[in-house]
């Protein structure tokens, strides 16, 4: 009896898990605009769902089920997101400024595949150079890493635009070199 309560445990707990990821994945595909993709996720997470809350109140005298689905939501939660983190769905786009106009930043991103628009700006301690990139997701943290080599003083602020159209990405690179440059970090 003992072994069997414990298979049920285990059961909500992993069905719930399930669950909770499935709901992070579907959302973010929502907010990305997929929605084929969101829709086809979500047959799967009402699946689970439905799965999961029905052995909870077919034995809601059982606290330790309530636990369990609890228990596993939260780390349902944790689980979408690395899931998320994974995924990397979509393009990010990182403003810098950096401390010193005279750093040549613009090239050196340019060459390593990156979209670059800069321009002069002048902030609290003189002149900067403003620098706006635009990457996929997969690469965000590759780019952070080349800006702090390139200026470890740079100012990072990044946001996840709704919208592209037209502009470097549309038209040439879409990752290629990108893709080189992160093989090439990888093997060193």
């Amino acid at each position: 009896m003992l072994e069997s309560g414990l298979i049920m445990l285990l059961i909500i707990f992993s069905v719930n898990i399930v669950y909770v990821s499935l709901l992070t994945v579907r959302m973010i595909f929502t907010l990305k605009g997929q929605k084929y993709i969101a829709a086809s996720v979500g047959v799967f997470e009402i699946t689970a769902y439905t799965l999961g809350l029905g052995l909870v109140l077919d034995n809601l005298e059982n606290v330790q089920n309530l636990v369990a689905y609890a228990l596993g939501f939260g780390l349902g939660v944790i689980s979408g997101m690395k899931v998320e983190e994974k995924l990397a769905v979509g393009y990010i786009t990182v403003n810098v400024i950096s401390s010193d106009p005279s750093i040549p930043f613009t090239e050196t991103l340019r060459e390593k595949g990156y979209g670059v628009t800069s321009w002069y700006a002048y902030g609290m301690e003189g002149d900067r150079l403003a620098i706006q990139v635009l990457t996929p997701r997969k690469y965000e943290l590759m780019l952070y890493e080349v800006i702090k080599d390139i200026d470890p003083k740079a100012f990072i602020v990044a946001y996840e635009p709704r919208q592209i159209h037209g502009g470097f990405w549309v038209k040439k690179v879409r990752g290629s070199r990108l893709k080189r440059e992160e093989e090439k970090i990888q093997s060193e």
